[in-house]
C-alpha cells in the first residue's frame, strides 16, 4: 500500500471524503430547501408558462416558418396537479437533494479527487485537472441545454398530446419532477461524451479514426437516442436534440490523438 498504509487505512480515509461528500450535501439541501418554493415558481414551474425563453424562440420561427401544430405558436399554460397527500412535502425534499447534488457537483468531484490523487503521479495529476474543469463546464452545459431545450420540447409536446377528445389531460406533480430531474440530467451525463473521449485517447484505447469509421452507425443511434430522450413525432424536434448531441460527438473526435500522432 502506498505511503505504508493498509486497506483498512485507505477504507477510513475513504469513509472520512464521503462523510464530507454526505455533510456537504446536506447544508446545500437544507438551503435548497429553504429557497425552494421561490425555485418552484421562477425556475422549476417555469416551462410552464408560455413566456420561458425557448417557447419564444419557437413562436419567432414559427413566425417565419410554420411548425408542427403542437410547437405553433400558441399560449401554452400547464398545472402540475398534486395527487397524494404528501406529495408537496416530499418533493419538496427530493427536489432539494437534486438541486444540491448539481450544485455541490464540482465539490463532490473535489472530494473524491483528493482521495485519488496521493495515488497519481505529478503530470497524470495535471491532466486530471484539466479534466476536472473540463468535465464541470461540459456538466452545466448540457445542464443547461436540458433545462433550456430538451425538457421544454418534450413537455411541450407531451402535455398538448391528444389521443381522443374525450380524454382530460392532467399531469401528476410528480410526473412531471421525474421528467424534469431526469431529462435534464441525462442532459448533463451526455454532455461528458468529450471527457470521456478525452480519457480513452489519453490512455490510448481511442483514435480519430474510430470516429470516421462508426460515424454512419454513430448518426443512426445518436438519431434514436434523441428519439427516446424527446418521444415526439415531429423532424423539427428531433433534430433540436439531435443536433447538439452530433456536435458533441464530432467535438470529441477532436479531443483523441490521430493514428500518427
Amino acid at each position: 500500500m502506498a505511503g505504508g498504509q493498509t486497506f483498512w487505512d485507505h477504507l477510513d480515509v475513504l469513509r472520512g471524503v464521503l462523510l464530507r461528500i454526505a455533510a456537504v450535501v446536506g447544508v446545500l439541501a437544507v438551503g435548497a430547501f429553504c429557497v425552494m418554493p421561490w425555485m418552484f415558481d421562477h425556475v422549476v414551474l417555469a416551462p410552464c408558462r408560455g413566456d420561458f425563453p425557448f417557447y419564444r424562440l419557437l413562436d419567432l420561427i414559427g413566425e417565419v416558418s410554420p411548425l408542427p401544430g403542437e410547437l405553433s405558436a400558441q399560449a401554452f399554460e400547464l398545472h402540475p396537479v398534486s395527487l397524494e397527500l404528501a406529495s408537496q412535502f416530499f418533493i419538496h425534499m427530493s427536489a432539494s437533494c437534486w438541486v444540491a447534488a448539481v450544485v455541490g457537483f464540482p465539490i463532490i468531484i473535489y472530494l473524491l479527487w483528493t482521495f485519488i490523487s496521493p495515488a497519481l503521479y505529478e503530470h497524470e495529476k495535471r491532466g486530471i485537472r484539466r479534466a476536472f474543469l473540463f468535465g464541470n463546464v461540459m456538466f452545466y452545459l448540457g445542464v443547461g441545454v436540458g433545462y433550456f431545450a430538451v425538457f421544454p420540447l418534450a413537455l411541450r409536446f407531451l402535455a398538448t398530446y391528444s389521443l381522443s377528445p374525450g380524454i382530460e389531460s392532467m399531469v401528476s406533480l410528480d410526473s412531471y419532477m421525474d421528467n424534469f430531474f431526469t431529462l435534464i440530467l441525462v442532459m448533463g451525463v451526455v454532455f461528458e461524451l468529450p471527457l470521456l473521449a478525452w480519457l480513452l485517447g489519453k490512455m490510448g484505447f481511442l483514435t480519430r479514426g474510430f470516429f470516421r469509421k462508426y460515424r454512419r452507425h454513430a448518426i443512426v443511434i445518436l438519431l434514436i437516442a434523441a428519439g427516446l430522450i424527446t418521444p415526439t413525432g415531429d423532424p423539427f424536434t428531433l433534430f433540436a436534440v439531435f443536433i447538439p448531441i452530433y456536435a458533441l460527438w464530432e467535438f470529441s473526435a477532436t479531443l483523441v490523438p490521430s493514428e500518427e500522432a
